[in-house]
């Protein structure tokens, strides 16, 4: 495959690699010719450089798996994710933010100049600048005991769905982080997919209904594939997008534009029911 991107030769950790979009990310990467440290907390099955088990939930394991990384690292993408139920909020939140962030931190020095970050986040963050007071507190804080503790004692804010709320935190952090890491010569950039078929799909479709995961569906009529969220994230982590940083880019077929101009089908079906309501 024709390296247009800059990932020949270069040396990238992948999170949540062993299925889904993280395994079609370490696959186009090693593709490229990228030399891919892949993680997870189940074994890697693509051919990778280097394949590592960890557990996001685990501070200690996180810090144990980020030492025995060698840098320069010229990039991370983040890609390891819980779906909410049947796992526990606490483990989503966890794993989604807490841990992620806290093995961002910990390779963040070992990152070259014009390295970036790319991180999964969800159309399901949809909203989330009505947060912004709230998931500045938790931005605040410093470390992974800090944020257990801040979670801890504001539960009742983000309970209702951690793996909501942990998008929502995604979204707010690139933002965030940016004039940091910018300063170091480091990008942070995050995708918002729409639905997706992956591992974690039956999940989202039990838990929510098949109906209202369809409804997140946009113009383009039909779910992704993994490979299809895999290239917009690898695309931002390459250096030929150098002047992006702390964005988000809506990987969801068209959902959140047509959501804002009120010309998504659902809007439409909710419109002619109410014109219909008013004729009787």
């Amino acid at each position: 495959m024709e390296d247009v991107l800059g990932y020949q030769g270069k040396s990238v950790v992948v999170t949540g690699a062993a299925s889904g979009m993280g395994q079609a990310t370490a696959q186009i990467l090693t593709e490229l010719g990228a030399s891919v440290t892949a993680l997870d907390i189940k074994p890697a099955t693509i051919p990778v450089a280097r394949a590592l088990q960890i557990d996001l939930r685990d501070k200690a394991n996180i810090e144990e798996v980020a030492a025995t990384i060698d840098g320069p690292i010229d990039g991370l993408f983040s890609c390891a994710g819980l779906p909410g139920p049947p796992f526990s909020e606490w483990d989503t939140i966890l794993v989604n933010f807490v841990g992620a962030r806290h093995l961002a931190e910990a390779l963040v020095p070992k990152m070259s100049e014009g390295s970036a970050i790319s991180v999964i986040s969800s159309s399901a963050a949809i909203g989330w600048q009505g947060h912004i007071k709230v998931i500045t507190e938790l931005l605040e804080t410093e470390g992974f005991d800090a944020a257990v503790a801040w979670l801890t004692a504001n539960e009742k804010k983000w309970s209702w769905s951690g793996y909501a709320y942990s998008k929502y935190i995604i979204d707010a952090w690139v933002g965030w982080w940016y004039p940091e890491l910018g300063r170091r010569g480091i990008r942070i950039n995050c995708i918002n997919p729409g639905p997706t078929e992956t591992a974690m799909m039956p999940a989202f479709q039990d838990l929510m209904g098949k109906d209202t995961v369809d409804q997140a569906i946009g113009p383009v009529g039909r779910y992704s594939t993994a490979e299809e969220q895999a290239w917009p994230l690898v695309c931002l982590g390459s250096p030929r997008l150098s002047y992006v940083g702390g964005e988000v880019l809506w990987t969801d077929g068209g959902w959140n534009g047509a959501m804002t101009m009120g010309r998504h089908q659902a809007q439409w079906a909710d419109t002619a029911a109410d014109e219909m309501s008013k004729t009787h």
